[in-house]
């Protein structure tokens, strides 16, 4: 038994260190590929559409709350509470309108997101296998890096056409 653990003690350094591992920055390689900034504009361009459309709803809502204070005085009790309730209908809708705008801007991100993503994956993955890496780590979640480690940034950009 002690033979075994003293010959594990003396390999498992020698197979750790025989191990290639490096690291990428991918957010540095994302924000400069060009299908990010197409996604950016695209999402702007759907927030944009959105927004028109809610602030149409929102002035139509503040020209009904006009008419309504205007009007008031001169309803009955039954008209002025029926108004009352179209306006806060109205205004929930809104409020329901602008929370679906919400959620869908983010699956679109998810969806944009995903063929870059995948894009970014498979250029890693080339660039690993050529230099014969084991592992290849996220700059942004290590809390140390080496001055001599080697990074893949440069070669995965390249891999992309990103200068």
């Amino acid at each position: 038994m002690k033979k075994l653990i003293l010959m594990l003690a003396i390999i498992l350094p020698v197979v750790a260190s025989a191990q290639k591992i490096a690291h990428v920055n991918s957010q540095e390689i994302m924000t400069l590929m060009p299908e990010t900034k197409k996604m950016g504009e695209r999402l702007d361009s759907l927030q944009s559409s959105y927004e028109t459309q809610l602030a149409n709803m929102q002035a139509e809502f503040n020209k009904k709350v006009a008419e309504f204070q205007q009007e008031q005085s001169t309803m009955s009790a039954g008209v002025r509470e029926f108004r009352q309730q179209e306006l806060a209908d109205m205004e929930q809708r809104m409020q329901m309108f602008y929370q679906t705008i919400q959620k869908d801007l983010q699956t679109k991100q998810v969806e944009y997101l995903q063929p870059i993503q995948n894009k970014l994956l498979d250029a890693i993955n080339k660039v690993a296998a050529a230099q014969s890496c084991t592992y290849v780590l996220d700059k942004a979640s290590m809390i140390y890096v080496a001055p001599d480690a080697l990074d893949l940034t440069a070669a995965v950009k390249a891999e992309l056409g990103i200068k």
